[in-house]
């Protein structure tokens, strides 16, 4: 169970629970009534796929649930949009989504769906931005364009509240990494806090807007962070986990420290991306490194279009999903870069499958149950192949991708001759480098810089 929320009357409190409370195995999740009182609990929404943060707005026969779900059937839900979904509280109805599921990802991290008068607020992602939108209660698949933003344009909104007319929100932008603001009445926001005013006077580096045209014609968006002076600079390939993740319109303090040390920073949100649309994120399933590789090397390239950029000092990094690609363009791509740098990376989806914590059915989805085609997919099958300086990065416990799979590429580099090191940090998990102990993240910043500084250096 998740997510408990009162009813108005305060006699009952509605939870998202595995369907059938998980009596078979199952990715499906609903909504029930449990009584404050005590007694079994009652169904109230059957959903198409999931269920998460339901909330209860209304009175008497107009109680509504509104909720956030994925439709999907069997266990196809990777790379699906979470939509904001509505259902008669006394289960007389099958629920129905207000908004499109295409066009819109809604970001149940930043919190509940909130009413509002006649809306009720959501944040939303879109293209890097986590915006709060409002969706009209009588909504029915309403695409993004239609939904007003509130704020977080070219931001991203983390958490939000909402008392009567006020909105408050937890709101992060390109030069902080997040400030309480309150809406002011004539559709604006202030600022109540500035904690990021003693980093802005230290220094950050303005992440620019950056955009490229993959192999076969589409559109790749992202940023370039880019240090001082005129260059030409040492450029890094950054790219993130997920695969359904994304960069934002926020700070990001591995862009801050790389730029800062003297390099020029590209941050693609390839295929496979979230924000850009379900098509988009879906498009790399069961096609891991085709066209999410030549987005990222797309993006790549118009950045080593800048003057002050070098084409011939080319690194590339990245975790988990990230750490896979890296892998992966050092052994199909390698001619591109001077090293590499793999951190929690998925090397081998063979032993993934039944090993990670992130459920059984996630190598079907995004590779497919057939071995060979797992191997076909796998980093680790190319090692040979893997010709440049690479670094093995991982954490001791790391249950998401779990230490085997930096093992195995590890032996088999150095089995090949391949000049390779391993590193690994006792105690900390797949989230070393958000929320690993401090010492650790800046050990690990200490590493990844003395790693640029011998095989790219400034």
């Amino acid at each position: 169970m998740r997510d408990p929320a009162w009813t108005p009357d305060g006699e009952t409190v509605l939870v998202a629970a595995p369907r059938d409370w998980d009596v078979a195995e199952t990715l499906h999740s609903d909504v029930y009534a449990v009584p404050a009182a005590g007694g079994a609990p009652r169904l109230v929404v059957r959903t198409e796929g999931t269920a998460l943060r339901p909330v209860v707005a209304g009175a008497g026969a107009r109680e509504t649930v509104y909720f956030y779900g994925t439709a999907f059937e069997g266990i196809e839900a990777a790379a699906q949009n979470c939509g904001l979904w509505a259902a008669p509280l006394d289960g007389s109805q099958p629920p129905r989504r207000l908004t499109d599921a295409e066009t819109v990802d809604v970001v149940a991290a930043a919190g509940p769906p909130a009413v509002r008068g006649d809306d009720v607020l959501v944040v939303t992602a879109d293209r890097g931005a986590a915006e709060l939108r409002a969706v009209p209660m009588g909504a029915s698949e309403a695409r993004l364009e239609d939904l007003p933003v509130l704020t977080g344009s070219r931001a991203a909104v983390r958490a939000f509240t909402v008392d009567g007319d006020r909105i408050a929100v937890v709101q992060a932008g390109p030069r902080d990494a997040g400030e309480v603001l309150l809406s002011t009445g004539d559709g604006e926001f202030a600022a109540l806090t500035d904690f990021a005013a003693p980093l802005r006077e230290a220094g950050v580096l303005d992440a620019e807007e950056l955009t490229a045209t993959s192999a076969d014609g589409y559109p790749v968006h992202g940023w370039f962070v880019a240090p001082e002076g005129e260059g030409p600079h040492p450029v890094l390939l950054v790219v993130h986990g997920g695969p359904f993740a994304a960069y934002e319109w926020s700070l990001f303090d591995e862009a801050q420290v790389y730029a800062a040390a003297g390099y020029a920073v590209v941050l693609a949100n390839p295929r496979g991306s979230a924000g850009y649309g379900e098509s988009h994120g879906r498009a790399v399933l069961h096609a891991l490194g085709t066209v999410d590789a030549d987005d990222v090397l797309a993006l790549l390239d118009a950045a080593l279009e800048r003057p002050d950029t070098d084409a011939d000092r080319v690194g590339v990094m990245g975790g988990s999903y990230g750490g896979f690609m890296t892998g992966w363009l050092a052994a199909h791509h390698g001619h591109r870069f001077r090293a590499a740098w793999s951190e929690r990376a998925v090397n081998a989806w063979d032993s993934f499958a039944g090993a990670s914590d992130i459920g059984w059915s996630f190598t079907d989805n995004y590779v497919g149950a057939d071995v060979e085609e797992q191997r076909r997919r796998s980093p680790l099958t190319y090692a040979a192949d893997i010709a440049i300086p690479f670094a093995v990065v991982h954490s001791e416990q790391d249950w998401r991708c779990p230490l085997e799979q930096a093992q195995r590429l590890f032996v088999a580099l150095k089995k090949n001759g391949a000049d390779t090191e391993l590193l690994l940090f006792p105690g900390e998990g797949h989230e070393l480098t958000r929320s690993g102990k401090p010492r650790h993240r800046v050990q690990r910043f200490e590493a990844v810089l003395d790693w640029w500084s011998r095989h790219l250096p400034v």
